[in-house]
């Protein structure tokens, strides 16, 4: 690594400490912590961590108190970070670490691996930013902010990955940095998420600018390069929000093993239209209902407008109901959304 480029991401790594130490994962490092923080900022976004990250941690202070949770206490405490399967592999890896392990978490990679819950980005994001060693936790924003510094024209995707693991294995990309291998993720982590996205950039800003290959080709925007065929197609979708109400309850069911967040508590919900026939994580309606407002949700690959119905009596229903209080703590974000709309 020439010494104007190692330069540079000391100067980058002066802006992130200064700016960014105070996230409430980076004060009083823990590699528990670690562990925790990595499974919950994959996707989802630094700010709703933010929200939910300090209580989360004083719920469930140390491994062993995670280990030995009961998955509804999880799921309660997860409400509101989304992809509830996150929050299944951060559990199934405190059981195997506090098992499999005395309680405490390898250091090497080939044994993070083997851990359930812990893959390639979360096993490196233990041994970077956990451990201060040298590896590269190649999350999206990593991924952006690697090839466009270097010109890495591979395919956004597995291939980008790969190439990049390789190029850093082999000492071709940081080559002969000697500073801390914590700071160097996080700062890049930083740049990618602030000034570095995908679509907008401010290259004028970043201490990066004159080492950037794709900026000297005024190509920024073309890193990574995109590949076409992995463009995963939105399907639209409209769902029915069933709010009936008794008192200061309403009617809710448990969600199935299987279905998208399963063992939250919803409305009674109906699909309206979807241009996915494939689609069963619902039932549809038979008939249409009138609707008092609308909101708009995202999840996998669909987008959801959701219509809310207001019903003054117990209706014929393909669930298996149950009356609720309106403030009860394990109904999903969107049936929260639907009962604060009204």
């Amino acid at each position: 690594m020439s010494k104007s480029l190692n330069s540079a991401i000391n100067k980058l790594i002066k802006w992130s400490t200064k700016d960014y130490l105070d996230l409430p994962w980076r004060k009083k490092r823990t590699l528990y912590k670690t562990l925790v923080s990595e499974i919950m900022l994959q996707q989802t976004t630094v700010q709703t961590v933010l929200n939910k990250f300090d209580q989360f941690i004083e719920e469930f202070p140390n491994l062993e108190a995670l280990a030995k949770a009961s998955e509804e206490q999880l799921l309660v405490a997860w409400k509101g970070l989304g992809y509830y399967r996150r929050a299944r592999n951060l559990k199934k890896a405190a059981e195997s670490i506090y098992r499999d392990h005395n309680g405490k978490i390898p250091s090497k990679f080939e044994d993070l691996v083997t851990i359930p819950g812990i893959g390639d980005y979360t096993a490196n994001a233990i041994i970077a930013i956990g451990r201060d060693k040298p590896a590269l936790a190649l999350d999206a924003n990593l991924e952006r902010v690697i090839s466009r510094l270097y010109g890495i024209k591979e395919k956004k995707g597995p291939k980008l990955h790969k190439a990049i693991q390789e190029q850093f294995d082999s000492g071709l990309i940081f080559s002969n940095f000697k500073g801390s291998f914590r700071e160097l993720n996080e700062a890049l982590m930083d740049l990618g998420r602030n000034h570095c996205q995908l679509r907008k950039t401010n290259c004028e800003i970043c201490p990066l600018s004159k080492e950037c290959v794709a900026l000297s080709q005024n190509k920024v925007l073309n890193y990574p390069v995109a590949d076409q065929k992995n463009k995963v197609k939105k399907e639209s979708l409209d769902l029915y929000r069933l709010v009936i109400r008794k008192g200061n309850k309403v009617l809710a069911y448990k969600k199935a093993k299987g279905q998208w967040l399963e063992g939250q508590y919803e409305l009674p919900t109906l699909i309206k239209s979807t241009t996915d026939k494939k689609l069963d994580q619902y039932p549809k309606a038979t008939k249409e209902y009138e609707t008092q407002a609308s909101y708009k949700t995202l999840i996998t690959k669909y987008k959801i407008t959701n219509h809310i119905v207001v019903l003054n009596k117990e209706t014929k229903l393909p669930f298996k109901t149950k009356w609720v209080d309106l403030d009860f703590d394990q109904f999903s974000t969107a049936s929260i959304k639907a009962i604060q709309k009204l």
